[in-house]
């Protein structure tokens, strides 16, 4: 047998009975990196444990068959110190986690099953003193790899690499209840050199969001150099989404041949005042969607958490230019079909004093469904429910639909004002 090859099984001696794995998993990755790395290997069957940690040059390999159950015994859950939504956090330690670790893996066809019902009980009753378990969350890590595993009911984000450099996540399915609250698929914060290939995502939020901290947070990193393509994002409340959090500045991404079912908004971003950073060079190509409320939205004057509804981030009048400036540009869409489209074709709404900027068009087709509910397309103050409306403008400059077709509009096909700089070809 391969000397770096560790079955779990030769650790139930201290699992009381095959009950509690979590001491058993936990000596198998101490004698991997003892050995100066290892694979420790879950065969089919259930293990019921508490948090895994991941040391440097170590797989945790889930087989076929095998399932990882997480307990929700949320008072025997250690804690670290880690982000949530930017701001520095005492957190219940993760189900899977690693922390300033290199080369690890989790791979293999097996399940990761987080139990997430106590989780999101107590979260909506207001009884956790921390913050919730992602349930994979490597800090400080790089040359990752998760592969081919089935991840679901996690207790918060599923997938968040924080700080992390050059990662693979391939062939997963990510599954969440639609109801479950901020079980987002993937988000990545202050990551780069990142790819996203072939995975299934159906979760209770944004299927993938990326991240780069806010105003708030200490040290800002950029997420850069992400790759997203042939995804399927089911039920979420966004496709693929940059931002809130966008301070450190997020630039060089590329989406392409993915499926948007029913994932509330498509390509979202979304920003404010005082947040700072850029959201830059990205480009989005091959992409179908059905049934989204709203296929393109950029919103600088996004109102969702904390500080969401102050003055400064719903004012329309122009404020000073300065480093709480953020900055959305150079974007390019391309190749995208989007139809049964319910709310609006497109919306884009610059800051008075900083537009969207070098937004363009190509090949689109949006079919709107006439008969579908109306909704808010994109969340900031006042926005009223659209019904089967066309692209909406506001403060943005060199934005260019080149051969984009609507169909079934009700009413403006572009709805226009004097601060949109628009070419239509």
């Amino acid at each position: 047998m391969n000397q770096g090859f560790i079955p779990i099984g030769q650790f139930e001696a201290v699992s009381n009975g095959g009950v509690d794995w979590t001491q058993a998993f936990a000596q198998a990755f101490a004698e991997a990196a003892k050995r100066g790395g290892g694979t420790v290997y879950v065969p089919a069957g259930t293990y019921h444990t508490r948090s895994i940690e991941l040391l440097s040059n170590t797989t945790l390999y889930v087989d076929a068959g095998a399932v990882i159950s997480f307990t929700d015994d949320i008072e025997n859950y250690d804690l670290i110190d880690t982000e949530f939504e930017g701001i520095p956090s005492k957190a219940y330690k993760p189900l899977v986690y690693a922390d300033h670790a290199e080369n690890i893996a989790v791979i293999g066809q097996g399940t990761l099953n987080g139990n997430g019902q106590r989780w999101w009980k107590e979260l909506r009753e207001h009884k956790l003193a921390y913050v919730r378990p992602y349930m994979i969350n490597f800090q400080y890590c790089k040359n990752i790899k998760i592969e081919d595993v089935t991840i679901t009911m996690s207790p918060s984000w599923t997938v968040h690499p924080l700080y992390c450099d050059n990662m693979l996540v391939r062939g997963v399915t990510i599954k969440n209840p639609a109801d479950s609250p901020n079980t987002d698929g993937i988000d990545p914060d202050g990551t780069r050199n990142l790819r996203i290939l072939d995975c299934t995502i159906d979760v209770g939020d944004d299927c993938i969001a990326i991240k780069s901290g806010t105003e708030d947070t200490p040290d800002k990193h950029p997420s850069e150099n992400i790759t997203i393509t042939g995804c399927t994002m089911l039920h979420g409340h966004g496709g693929v989404v940059i931002g809130s959090e966008m301070s450190g500045s997020v630039r060089n991404i590329a989406i392409s041949n993915c499926i948007f079912y029913e994932t509330d908004r498509g390509i979202r971003v979304k920003t404010r005042r005082k947040r700072g950073g850029a959201v830059e060079d990205v480009v989005v190509s091959n992409i179908v969607m059905d049934k989204v409320l709203c296929p393109f939205i950029f919103n600088m004057y996004y109102f969702c958490g904390k500080n969401g509804k102050m003055k400064y981030v719903w004012d329309k009048a122009p404020y000073p230019v300065d480093e709480g400036t953020p900055v959305l540009r150079n974007v390019q869409i391309n190749n995208i079909i989007a139809k049964n489209v319910t709310s609006a074709a497109g919306f884009i709404y610059g800051l008075a004093e900083q537009y969207v900027e070098n937004v363009q068009f190509t090949n689109c087709t949006v079919s709107m469904d006439p008969n579908g509910e109306p909704a808010v397309p994109a969340m900031l103050d006042n926005m009223e429910p659209m019904q089967a409306a066309g692209f909406y403008v506001r403060n943005a400059s060199g934005i260019v639909f080149n051969n984009v077709v609507l169909k079934n509009v009700k009413g403006t096909i572009y709805d226009l004002d004097s601060t949109a700089d628009v070419t239509i070809r």
